[in-house]
This record gives C-alpha cells, sequence and structure tokens, in this order.
C-alpha cells in the first residue's frame, strides 16, 4: 500500500475548471437562480487537496421560507398534473443525466473525493432512481371494493402529502437527491431541497437538469447553506410544509423529529449504521472478502451501509483476516481523479482524526493493525486502508459508525453468538452474511434486527428496494414500491350502495 498518496494527473485543470464553471452557484426559488437574501456565501472544498473548488450563496431562514412559498404556491396544480407527464420529466431527467455521466461523475469525484469508477458507479445507480420512479408514477393504485356486509362501497385513493423538505447527506451527492426527489416528483409532491454544505455543487447541477427536463418551476426548490438550521428551523413550524426527509446521523434525526412533532409532519429518516459482516466457517473464504472488500470500501467506508464489524466464526478467522488485510493492503490511496487511485480522502479533517482516535483506541485496547493503522501523509485527508485484527469485545469502534476505510474483526463461536454479537447495537440498518447453508441464512436473517439483509452479497442498495433500517437507524423506506409511498396519504371514501341509494 502507499503511504503517500497517488498524484498523477488524470484529468486536465482546464476540464475541471470549465465544469465548475458550468454549475450554478445560487439559489433556485421558483425556477430561477438568486443570490441569498443577505448576500452570504460559503465555499465548498476539494478534500483531496483542501483548496477551494467553488463558493455558493448561503441562504437564509428568510430564503427558506421564499422556497417554501414557491412550493405551496404551485403544490395544487402540480398534484393534479398527470401522472405521464410526471412521469416523462423523470425519464427526461434521467436520460439527460446518463448523457451527461462523466460531469456529474467528475463532479462528484471533485467535492466527495471518490475515485473516479465509483463516482461513475453513483451515477448509473442514482439515475436508476429516476427510471424507476417515472415507471412507478402511473402505478399509484388506489382500490374499489364492496365492504364485507355488502351495503357500500370503499373507494381508496393516493394523494401527495404535499410540500417537502428533503435533507441530503454529503456522501452519496447525486444519488441521494434522486434518490427522494424522484419519488417526490412521481407522487405529485413540491420541494424544498437543502443538501449538505460539503457536498452541494452536484445537487446544483442535479436541479438544473431536472428544470431542462421541464420540471416547472417551484416544484423543486434548492437552498444550499452553511447554517442547516436556519433552513430547518423555520420551515419544521410552518404549517405549509407537510413531510421532512432526512438523511444523516441519529443524532440529528432526533432533532429534527422531535421538532417535526409539533405540526405532526410525515417523516422519513435514513439515520446512521452499525453494519455487522457475518462470516461462518462454511463459506466460501474468497468470496466472503470479495464481498467483505465491496461492503467496507465503497465510498472509502462513508457509507451508513459500510460494514462497520466483521464477526468471523473462530475456525476461520486467521485465514479470512489474513486475505481481507492482503486485499485491502493492496489499496492505492490518491486523488479520485488519478486512474491509479483505489481510495479517496476522507471528508474533512476532523472525520480523519475521529477514524484515527477510534484506531489508536481499538489498538491500545489489544488489537492488532494487520495492515494501515494510521492517516496518510500529505496534503488532503488520507487514511490508510487498515485491518484490525483481535478487536476485543466493547471496543467503542465496536459500538460506534466508523465511516472511513477501517475494518475491526472479532470471533464468535457459534451461530447464536454471531445473532447476539450482530444484536448488539442500537443500530438496525445493513447486514451482511456468508455461508452455504441458506437454512442457517434464513434463521440469521429471522433473528437479527435489520431492515436490510445482504446473503452472499457486499453491496445490496438498488432503486427497485426498499432501503431503511429499525432502532435507531431510522423509520420509513426509501426506493422500491415502498418508496413512493412515503410521499402520498391513504384517502378512504365511504360510498353509498349504488343499487339502494
Amino acid at each position: 500500500m502507499t503511504t503517500s498518496p497517488v498524484t498523477s494527473p488524470a484529468i486536465p485543470q482546464e476540464r475541471e475548471a470549465s465544469l465548475l464553471a458550468s454549475v450554478p452557484t445560487g439559489l433556485l426559488i421558483n425556477g430561477a437562480w438568486q443570490e441569498a437574501s443577505d448576500g452570504g456565501t460559503f465555499d465548498v472544498h476539494d478534500p483531496a487537496t483542501g483548496e477551494v473548488l467553488a463558493t455558493l450563496a448561503s441562504a437564509t431562514s428568510e430564503d427558506a421560507v421564499a422556497a417554501l412559498d414557491a412550493a405551496d404556491a404551485v403544490q395544487a396544480s402540480w398534484a393534479r398534473t398527470a401522472p405521464r407527464v410526471r412521469a416523462e420529466i423523470l425519464l427526461r431527467a434521467f436520460d439527460l443525466i446518463t448523457e451527461r455521466a462523466e460531469d456529474f461523475a467528475l463532479l462528484m469525484t471533485l467535492e466527495m473525493g471518490k475515485p473516479l469508477a465509483e463516482a461513475r458507479g453513483e451515477v448509473t445507480y442514482g439515475a436508476e432512481f429516476l427510471r424507476w420512479f417515472s415507471e412507478e408514477t402511473v402505478r399509484d393504485y388506489g382500490r374499489y371494493l364492496t365492504t364485507p356486509e355488502g351495503k357500500n362501497k370503499i373507494l381508496v385513493q393516493h394523494k401527495p402529502v404535499g410540500p417537502c423538505l428533503l435533507i441530503t447527506p454529503w456522501n452519496f451527492p447525486l444519488a441521494m437527491a434522486t434518490r427522494k426527489v424522484a419519488p417526490a416528483v412521481a407522487a405529485g409532491c413540491t420541494m424544498v431541497l437543502k443538501p449538505a454544505n460539503l457536498t452541494p455543487l452536484t445537487s446544483q447541477l442535479f436541479a438544473q437538469t431536472m428544470m431542462e427536463a421541464g420540471l416547472p418551476a417551484g416544484v423543486l426548490n434548492v437552498v444550499p447553506t452553511a447554517t442547516a438550521s436556519g433552513i430547518s428551523g423555520p420551515l419544521l413550524k410552518d404549517s405549509r410544509l407537510r413531510k421532512i426527509s432526512f438523511t444523516g446521523s441519529t443524532s440529528v434525526g432526533k432533532k429534527l423529529m422531535a421538532v417535526a412533532a409539533q405540526n405532526v409532519l410525515r417523516t422519513s429518516m435514513e439515520l446512521g449504521g452499525n453494519a455487522p459482516f457475518i462470516v461462518f466457517e462454511d463459506a466460501d473464504l474468497d468470496k466472503a472478502v470479495e464481498g467483505a472488500m465491496a461492503a467496507k470500501m465503497r465510498n472509502m467506508g462513508e457509507a451508513c451501509t459500510a460494514a462497520n464489524r466483521f464477526l468471523v466464526q473462530e475456525s476461520v478467522a486467521a485465514e479470512f483476516t489474513e486475505k481481507f488485510a492482503a486485499a485491502m493492503g493492496a489499496l492505492n490511496t490518491g486523488r479520485g481523479t488519478d486512474p491509479a487511485a483505489q481510495v479517496g480522502p476522507l471528508i474533512d479533517a476532523g472525520a480523519r482524526d475521529d477514524v484515527h482516535a477510534l484506531v489508536a483506541a481499538a489498538v491500545e485496547a489489544g488489537a492488532t493493525a494487520i495492515t494501515g493503522g494510521a492517516p496518510v501523509e500529505g496534503p488532503g485527508y488520507f487514511y490508510q486502508p487498515t485491518v484490525l485484527g483481535g478487536v476485543p469485545n466493547g471496543a467503542a469502534i465496536l459500538g460506534q459508525e466508523i465511516f472511513g476505510p477501517v475494518a475491526p474483526v472479532t470471533t464468535f463461536a457459534t451461530e447464536e453468538d454471531a445473532i447476539r454479537l450482530a444484536n448488539a447495537s442500537e443500530y438496525g440498518l445493513a447486514s451482511y452474511v456468508y455461508s452455504r447453508d441458506f437454512n442457517r441464512l434464513l434463521r440469521v436473517a429471522e433473528q437479527i434486527e435489520f431492515g436490510m439483509v445482504g446473503f452472499n452479497v457486499g453491496v445490496i442498495s438498488n432503486a427497485a428496494a426498499p432501503f431503511g433500517g429499525v432502532k435507531q437507524s431510522g423509520l420509513g423506506r426509501e426506493g422500491g414500491t415502498e418508496g413512493i409511498a412515503e410521499y402520498t396519504t391513504t384517502q378512504y371514501i365511504g360510498i353509498a350502495d349504488p343499487y339502494t341509494s
């Protein structure tokens, strides 16, 4: 593994500059890009170098209310828009993003740090939400039936919930926006989108693309800001807002839920994770290592679905750990635009320091850094891909979301032990199980407390599948047929018996 990031140029500086210059830097309110009401701005940095990429308008509370004004003003007309029209807008947006895949990939690499190969994968994944929900738009079925006693008729219809506040995280700048915006558009809801201030550029370009696809003014409003509470605070207290969808930390999610409760808002929360990766003694270890690399190193480990705890049965722990460490140790760190780079930087210095603190504490508690275990010297916020062996139960690194390229390995004796250790977390988002015994896979899935389980596979996110967790990992689901339901309300109409009335 390299001890300093590779720095070979791959993308001409002129190409980067041209792309950045094409990204809107204002607030999108009622179909127009504009400055913040107080003229405030904030900078967006390249985590690989620390240099400023762009300066954006920083929305104020006044701007947030103006965005909601715009969303509320067109909510009724947008809700009456034919489903096919909404579907075609989403499909055009899918086509436009697919055509501009290289632009979106490069922009994400610049502001978030992930290697271009991963960024291209996110473009494919993120765009798919637009195509998936374009298809679901015309299939949001209601029902009509007779009451059991036969006296009346039941008519059930789904209606858009109304104006929504969508708050996205920094780690998947495109996919987290499309995963929220697409079902809202499909359901007929208007939106105020607040992207993360660390990676807002992709959302800006995405919003511009949605308008080019034909989305009417006011349906999608975007308010990047340096002060998130200045946006969420006044909007959550406004009775015109009818839903909040948030992806981020559990601590922030709880605060938002407490405020949202005052207006009894519809709430979707995709919060923290602490995913166990369970390897049983009968697993194909080579495939388990391959899956472990995918589950751990997607997005440099900066994903809520990232494998956070590797629970390996005692009889195969040494072999698995050796192979896993060899694969991790072979990875190159570097700026994501470099074709030799396989691991980009962490998002900022604080994130890198937090990861190293967890590693240092684990080593002090008795773990061994088999590979890695330290920050990478030089510019940017890089951390060595790390495997820790012999991590004792109770170590802090097993109880916290790492959000970095660090894999702690601990052992278990029996299937019951594996289930107990997996459930020994307040979180319950993603989990992974490797075994050749399908009955065991089913037993474990029924007993572990997680919203998603990967059977012999390290990447499970898909636009057609319901994404979400249990316990402190949140509530609601995104994606799948369940995704559009989060943006609708169910109305029941009782109808007198047409044969007797």
